[in-house]
């Protein structure tokens, strides 16, 4: 059974930092693409960064480029998403997601893609 659980949402100043982890079970993490999303109050859900098994890392460039940073731990079955310089507009429930496979997609960012998400952690930017 494919799980994936979020951690590490919290109330953050802007300018702050936080990680997020995204911890998996029911399937060999080290095979397997993970893909942030975040959905804003208000918005559709927008592809974050898309980590491949070969630890190539994609970004949306226009938001989150020089800020966030995802990274994997196959030996904890965990992938991360390092914020920094947070702003107001990251507030947003922030996913994890996967469809099993090896490298991200070319729409990596369209979850209509994905099979398989956490049930998200909120993430709140303001002072």
């Amino acid at each position: 059974q494919v799980q994936l659980v979020e951690s590490g949402g919290a109330l953050v100043q802007p300018g702050g930092s936080l990680k997020l982890s995204c911890v998996v079970s029911g399937f060999t993490l080290d095979y397997y693409a993970i893909t942030w999303f975040r959905q804003a109050p208000g918005k559709e859900r927008e592809g974050v960064s898309c980590i491949s098994s070969t630890f190539d890392t994609i970004f949306d460039a226009d938001s989150v480029k020089g800020r966030f940073t995802g990274s994997r731990d196959n030996g904890k079955n965990t992938v991360y998403l390092q914020m920094n310089s947070l702003e107001p507009e990251d507030t947003a429930v922030y996913y994890c997601a996967t469809d099993l496979t090896f490298l991200c997609r070319d729409k990596w960012y369209d979850d209509r893609e994905y099979d398989y998400w956490g049930q998200g952690v909120e993430v709140t930017v303001s002072s």
